[in-house]
């Protein structure tokens, strides 16, 4: 995920719909989007009040696939009025289990 970048004037903004994306839980595992490490990047384009998110699925055939991109879409225009939301679902880079933060290996005890 990407980190602060003072010189972009939507990074505080976007480090807001980070922690608000941690409310989104992969109903399998029972940990967050954020520190499984499921979403890859987000722009933020203010003047048309329109957030992209770049995220994954930990399997291209994952089951609860759908329910996830619901929960983050609904999530993010749920907490900030006015925002529309587009999921750019991307399968590369594969997902794997070292896209997990520490925070999200503690919680699965690896």
């Amino acid at each position: 995920m990407a980190s602060f970048d003072i010189t972009d004037p939507n990074s505080f903004f976007k480090e807001q719909i980070i922690e608000t994306l941690r409310l989104v839980m992969d109903p399998e595992l029972h940990i967050n989007i954020i520190d499984l490490g499921l979403v890859y990047g987000i722009e933020i384009d203010s003047p048309k009040k329109q957030i992209q998110v770049q995220m994954t699925l930990s399997s291209s055939y994952c089951p609860m696939g759908e329910s996830i991109v619901s929960a983050v879409k609904n999530c993010i225009e749920g907490h900030y009025e006015g925002y529309t939301t587009n999921i750019d679902l991307v399968l590369e880079p594969v997902w794997s289990y070292n896209n997990i933060s520490d925070e999200g290996k503690r919680l699965l005890r690896i």
